[in-house]
């Protein structure tokens, strides 16, 4: 890779600090683009997640998934250990339902998108968690009714419509991983599809870029108008990313999983489902109206960190001695 794709790899990291700037930027000078951005924001993951699939074989993906360690250490991580640490978190914030409901949505919801692409910045082995995608979605659509009727009680669960996880499902993983995989068919037996491989891996760095200033540009401003009363969830967030890479660490170890897929558990287990669920909490009553704004300030949280931990993973869970990836 030589030009300007080979620089914008080499340089991602501060290249995707800027594009967080630049949508905040965006989004509080030019607050009346917010709901323009907004809109933006699912057809620009799904280019995302259709240029991460594609440099994904299918092939792997199968393999993938009868890895049953890595499905399993995955699992308990973020259906086990962190729905315990999500129900502390919010206990700082229980005297406020709209508050604790956002924090426990996003926080018991693991993301199934964008952490691919992090997870695979950071040496990661993205062809795993793209294999547990599917699983991940089913269990948190199953399980979340089941956390929230223990946490806050069963007066909550009249006023959510579980139908947005359907639509984020198919929008945001069905149709790239099939659109991906019609391409990676096309490119065998003819060059466009080859072309189309090589166009969307170099376009990766802009994609997220792209994407990062969407999400942040929609949600700014109208997370800046309540920023008094959000201000006390960011060191809970925070707090969250920091334990979460802490026990996918550990349970990655305790498995004895290889590097890789090491990286990749600790990347599940810190990032959230934050664009699936948020069409579940703007669905919520107009007496809940901080809840969606709850889940954004956890996005703008994660972004920053998922920038940083593709630095730090690295150094917590090193190559070993004479490997190569």
């Amino acid at each position: 890779m030589t030009g300007a794709p080979a620089w914008w790899d080499a340089h991602q990291i501060p290249l995707y600090l800027a594009a967080i700037a630049l949508g905040a930027g965006v989004g509080l000078v030019a607050p009346q683009a917010a709901p323009a951005l907004e809109h933006a924001i699912e057809p620009v993951l799904m280019l995302l997640l259709f240029a991460t699939f594609l440099g994904v074989p299918l092939i792997e993906v199968g393999r993938a998934f009868r890895d049953l360690r890595f499905l399993g250490t995955v699992l308990v991580a973020n259906f086990v250990a962190l729905p315990l640490v999500a129900w502390g978190l919010s206990r700082f914030v229980a005297d406020d339902q709209g508050l604790l409901l956002g924090v426990l949505l996003v926080l018991l919801t693991p993301c199934i998108d964008y952490v691919i692409v992090f997870t695979g910045l950071a040496g990661g082995a993205r062809a795993r968690l793209l294999a547990a995608a599917p699983l991940l979605m089913l269990v948190q659509s199953l399980l979340l009714p089941v956390y929230l009727l223990a946490f806050v009680g069963p007066e909550v669960l009249s006023v959510i419509d579980v139908a947005p996880f359907a639509e984020a499902f198919v929008l945001l993983i069905v149709v790239p991983l099939l659109a991906a995989g019609a391409v990676q068919a096309i490119a065998r037996k003819h060059r466009v599809g080859a072309t189309i491989e090589r166009i969307m891996a170099q376009a990766m760095v802009p994609l997220m870029m792209t994407t990062l200033a969407t999400v942040v540009g929609s949600q700014i401003a109208a997370v800046g108008a309540q920023l008094r009363s959000l201000a006390v969830l960011v060191p809970l967030y925070v707090a969250f990313v920091v334990m979460a890479v802490v026990i996918g660490l550990l349970g990655a170890r305790a498995a004895r999983l290889d590097v890789p897929s090491t990286r990749a558990v600790m990347f599940s287990a810190a990032t959230r489902n934050s664009l699936v669920v948020l069409p579940l909490a703007l669905a919520l009553p107009a007496s809940l109206a901080i809840a969606p704004l709850a889940v954004v300030t956890q996005t703008l949280v994660e972004l920053v960190a998922m920038v940083v931990l593709v630095r730090v993973a690295p150094v917590l869970a090193p190559e070993e001695r004479g490997a190569h990836r």
